[in-house]
């Protein structure tokens, strides 16, 4: 085989390798997951690397920065593929903003953060997004929160559970309590005491379905195969919630849902008590703006709210959903359209978009 043969060849074997056209995007998200060298210059890059394009006759592609070394590589000094990437000096530096928030009595305010970690405010601020998937202020907010909910199960009354949690008054915290709590704090700190929570549990297509409405709104639509399992975790979500069921009234609720499932084109216009943090709640608003019959990918609702770094937090945030079909993760799929795990099960989300592709294209 002649030299221009095997150049040929070479470039052939290049072109078919996946990791070609991230090369050829320079994208940074690939940075870390492999590197690549050029025969003619004698040097190895990360994907994203701005040196002009090789030929793809004279590119190698290499599993890390030791491999490409032992090959005989040098590193490149443009890109510096043998030091931490652009991309991992930031998460370090939103890392150490976090452990910064979480370790103050009271949040640090974003100039304080931006100072502590060596970059322009306006700069930290766009970056904590990309990383973490909310602002700092938001982050903050939820680690409050989270802190507020430990000290409501172990502190001696509500006043000291709410100071300890980092809150400067009892007013303050209260003006925002129902909406962060779902109740208020002294029936959250008694398990969900004083509260009253309608349920009922139909059958469907899919298996059995329950329903459960607090004065808010649904709080909870559960699949499953096994009725008296949704309703024992219906009770581990509210341990000590009045739960009051065989409610005829209340039924209508759960063929309303029932219909939605058999029928997606009718639609389902419930009030929602929906209980999370600020980014599982601008994860769920996205899924709700994601008609039926069509799918996203984890990635694209990432980049829809702003966070294209935090495609494994959008996937927890669709894991932690607690109202199937009224939140729809089930329209959310793997990047190669694949059917991703599904708390309800992959059976269970394969037939839902089945039914809503027929529904749309028959309606």
């Amino acid at each position: 085989m002649n030299a221009a043969a095997k150049n040929s060849q070479r470039a052939a074997a290049t072109v078919d390798d996946p990791r070609w056209a991230t090369l050829i995007a320079r994208d940074p998200k690939a940075d870390g997951t492999f590197f690549y060298s050029v025969a003619t210059t004698g040097v190895y890059c990360r994907p994203s690397c701005a040196a002009r394009r090789a030929r793809p006759e004279h590119v190698r592609f290499h599993a890390t920065a030791a491999d490409a070394e032992r090959a005989g590589f040098r590193p490149c000094k443009r890109c510096k593929p043998n030091q931490p990437s652009l991309l991992e000096r930031q998460a370090a530096k939103v890392t150490e903003a976090c452990r910064l928030i979480e370790d103050a009595e009271t949040a640090p305010n974003l100039g304080e953060l931006a100072n502590r970690v060596g970059i322009s405010a306006y700069h930290f601020h766009r970056v904590f997004k990309m990383i973490a998937g909310l602002t700092p202020r938001e982050y903050a907010a939820a680690h409050r929160a989270k802190k507020l909910r430990r000290e409501l199960g172990r502190s001696g009354t509500v006043t000291e559970a709410v100071f300890e949690a980092g809150y400067n008054s009892n007013g303050r915290f209260y003006e925002i309590s129902n909406e962060m709590l779902g109740m208020t704090p002294t029936n959250y700190r008694a398990g969900g005491a004083n509260t009253e929570i309608r349920f009922a549990v139909g059958e469907c297509s899919l298996g059995s379905i329950l329903v459960a409405q607090s004065e808010r709104g649904i709080c909870a639509i559960f699949m499953g195969d096994d009725p008296d399992q949704l309703a024992r975790e219906l009770q581990d979500r509210f341990p000590r919630a009045e739960l009051l069921g065989d409610d005829i009234e209340f039924e209508r609720r759960i063929a309303q849902v029932v219909g939605f499932v058999e029928k997606p084109s009718i639609g389902l216009n419930l009030p929602l008590d929906v209980r999370g943090t600020a980014f599982q709640q601008r994860v769920w608003r996205a899924l709700r703006e994601i008609p039926a019959g069509e799918t996203a990918t984890y990635t694209a609702i990432a980049n829809r709210i702003g966070s294209p770094t935090a495609v494994r937090a959008v996937a927890g945030a669709c894991a932690a959903n607690r109202l199937a079909v009224a939140i729809p993760c089930h329209r959310v799929v793997r990047a190669d359209g694949g059917l991703a795990g599904y708390r309800w099960g992959v059976e269970r989300k394969r037939a839902l978009l089945e039914k809503e592709v027929l529904h749309e294209r028959d309606g």
